[in-house]
């Protein structure tokens, strides 16, 4: 028996394949960790920049704005067909 109970990790020797594919299917918490750093950053980014510099609206400030539009746009099609 080992006093060592501690089981030693793996040592990869091969190609890139076989580092992405021990790195895909091991569950080794610094993989699952940087895989969701990956993803976080891969959707936060464009979300940041779609979302900066736009004023966030209420539903009731969307509608209020539809209304006003569609009553311009009336008013200016019965003004011309006079």
């Amino acid at each position: 028996m080992e006093k060592n109970m501690r089981s030693e990790p793996k040592k990869i020797n091969g190609g890139f394949r076989a580092k992405m594919e021990h790195a895909l299917y091991s569950g080794e918490k610094k993989y699952v960790i940087g895989g969701i750093a990956v993803i976080g950053v891969l959707f936060g980014v464009p979300w940041y920049f779609m979302t900066r510099g736009s004023k966030q609206q209420s539903h009731q400030d969307y509608l209020e704005k539809a209304d006003k539009a569609r009553s311009a746009r009336l008013s200016a099609g019965s003004s011309s067909t006079k």
